[in-house]
């Protein structure tokens, strides 16, 4: 079996896990009942024994892919030479529809035959616990039932499906006008006829269309302009990788999809990543979302609950706040295009990586203007936090790409240190509250200093990676952001200058850096650096040239206006894992910085009238 293109695959969710389905009609990936679970299909990191869900004709076919308008329910279309039939993927949403008597983890997969006549082929191929335990599958009444790791996924089909032991396989054609569905339930066996089935659909449909960014007052809108649909496609995505109690997001719903194909540089992002935070407030506030906000907000005061003595503990935590699992290498598994290992679980969470702290502190900052008021209790907690930013600040780490060498003065984590204790110095301003102003305003002025001797080459005229190289980064296109200088500084300019003679693509793609990172191999362009020059263009005052490079970016999306971590920089094709937050996020915030008249560091707060015309 071949391996799609990553770009291939659309992704369907319930706010606590997601399914990635290929435009050949297979779902590939899925973990159960969590994002961060073990898969029960992994196909598309081993097609021969990672497991699969195949709805597919039995004929040679063209298809393509597309969401349902505004919501997150896909459709599948598959065309072969007598007839054609749409297959609609989506998964109800755990909490709001209730009043069905089905599983809280479904998959629902209608096929619908729309001219002539259609042969499909049915393979449903569970593979529990990333294909490592015993899979036994067999007919029941009304369907399969697959069974191991004391779990068990029951498949409802309208066609008996024969099995063998692990594997149940079978055929079904339909007419013009038929419509039949399968229902994959995690966990339980509830039985649905097809006006429920149906009416699931209908109150999915509904939630995400409720949910997604609507506009009263197009000329209003900040995120009007001809990437509107775009902005929405991202919004939608945010929200799928969002947990539904805490609003804390996954990186990415999938594990070792490649940086570089063949390569070692594959990693497991189902997990919730601190610096996350001041991006998500900031494009969930513009869209409206302040329920997403507030908890945001709250999840980041319990992570800084959590550590000691004001001592952030990990840059990532499992999104409902579990503890890491240890790194792992699955070997059974050959990897996505040969390229391996197979990784689950993550490293990088015993790394010191300063930069966390600013953008802990950016985000409750953010939060605070946009909608919550930081309590006394709080600001306890908070306080604790800069007292150890002021002790640690001077301390080597590993940085905001987590390299995998020996730690470095990287200038980006100085620069996010100096955003935390400006952030809180702004903070104790506003409520009075007990703070130890006059170090803390002396830490600031001894962290500039440092980085404005050290982290900037006069030669090159630029701020560099680190202290201890002359390299430049791409995450050094955040310093005007951030407030470190203003944007029409010399010194940013040069650090723009650079960052595109050395880093951009002729297409405007940007890679993260070009120095040693302690892997094997090159990596590809990072869709968010990319985003982050179009806002140093934007804040620098080249608007045009800023939305220019805006638009080239975009052309990268998928079909379906989904994005990877990275693009390669030579066929165009997603690499990394997919969706990716990172990416969607920047698609979102760039979308402000060039629109026309916006001054993106300034919050609405909410209750006012937001551009959109929304509160």
């Amino acid at each position: 079996m071949d391996f799609l293109p990553i770009g291939d695959y659309g992704v369907v969710g319930n706010l606590e896990t997601c399914a990635l389905v290929g435009r050949d009609g297979t779902v590939d990936w899925w973990c159960l009942p969590h994002t961060e679970s073990p898969s029960v299909f992994a196909g598309i990191l081993d097609p021969e024994i990672g497991g699969e869900f195949a709805i597919q004709p039995a004929d040679e076919f063209e298809s393509e892919q597309e969401y349902v308008e505004r919501t997150n329910v896909l459709e599948t279309c598959l065309e072969t030479s007598r007839g054609t039939a749409t297959l609609t993927d989506f998964m109800p949403i755990v909490g709001e529809q209730q009043t069905l008597d089905t599983a809280e983890h479904a998959l629902y997969r209608r096929v619908e035959c729309g001219e002539g006549s259609i042969e499909l082929d049915v393979e449903l191929a569970p593979r529990f616990d990333y294909a490592r335990a015993e899979t036994t599958v067999e007919a029941v009444d009304g369907g399969v039932l697959a069974t191991g790791n004391d779990e068990e996924l029951f498949c409802q089909s309208p066609v008996a499906l024969d099995t063998d032991g692990s594997t149940a396989t079978g055929t079904i054609t339909l007419d013009e006008g038929d419509t039949v569905w399968f229902v994959c339930q995690y966990g339980e066996r509830g039985r649905l006829d097809d006006d429920e089935a149906a009416a699931m659909l209908e109150a999915t449909t509904q939630f995400w269309k409720g949910w997604a960014h609507h506009c009263t007052d197009s000329e209003r809108c900040l995120f009007y302009g001809p990437w509107h649909e775009l902005v929405i496609r991202s919004e939608l995505v945010l929200k799928l990788l969002m947990r539904r109690e805490t609003s804390a997001i996954a990186a990415a719903p999938t594990t070792s999809l490649p940086e570089t194909i063949g390569g070692e540089r594959n990693w497991d992002y189902r997990f919730n990543w601190i610096r996350d935070a001041a991006f998500t407030v900031q494009a969930l506030h513009e869209l409206g979302h302040a329920t997403e906000v507030e908890d945001f907000f709250a999840e980041c005061l319990a992570r800084i609950a959590e550590g000691e003595s004001g001592r952030v503990e990990q840059p990532f935590y499992g999104v409902d706040g579990e503890e890491l699992p240890d790194e792992e290498e699955l070997d059974h598994l050959e990897g996505y295009r040969h390229s391996s290992p197979v990784r689950i679980g993550n490293a990088a969470g015993d790394q010191r990586q300063l930069d966390v702290y600013g953008e802990l502190v950016l985000a409750i900052h953010e939060t605070t203007q946009y909608s919550e008021t930081l309590s006394e209790e709080n600001w306890t907690v908070l306080r604790d936090v800069i007292d150890h930013v002021c002790e640690v600040w001077d301390k080597p780490g590993y940085g905001i790409w987590e390299d995998r060498v020996d730690p470095k003065q990287f200038v980006y984590s100085k620069v996010m240190c100096w955003a935390a204790i400006d952030r809180a110095l702004t903070m104790a301003e506003a409520t009075d509250y007990e703070a130890p102003i006059d170090e803390w305003e002396a830490v600031r002025a001894e962290i500039e200093e440092r980085v404005l001797d050290e982290g900037y080459d006069e030669e090159m005229g630029s701020f560099t990676r680190s202290f201890e190289t002359d390299n430049v980064d791409a995450s050094l296109l955040r310093l005007p952001v951030v407030g470190f200088l203003e944007p029409d500084d010399d010194r940013i300019l040069g650090t723009i200058e650079a960052v595109q003679d050395h880093l951009a693509t002729d297409e405007g793609l940007v890679y993260r850096y070009d120095t040693d990172d302690g892997l094997d191999g090159e990596e590809n362009p990072f869709v968010l650096c990319s985003f982050w020059l179009v806002d140093a263009l934007a804040l620098a005052g080249r608007h045009e040239e800023a939305r220019e490079l805006y638009t080239d970016v975009l052309e990268h999306a998928t079909s379906i206006g989904l994005f990877a971590e990275q693009v390669d920089g030579e066929t165009g094709e997603q690499r990394g894992n997919f969706p990716q937050a990172f990416s969607h996020l920047g698609l979102i915030n760039s979308a402000i910085y060039v629109s026309e008249g916006a001054d993106p560091r300034t919050p609405t707060p909410i209750g006012v009238d937001a551009p959109d015309g929304t509160s």
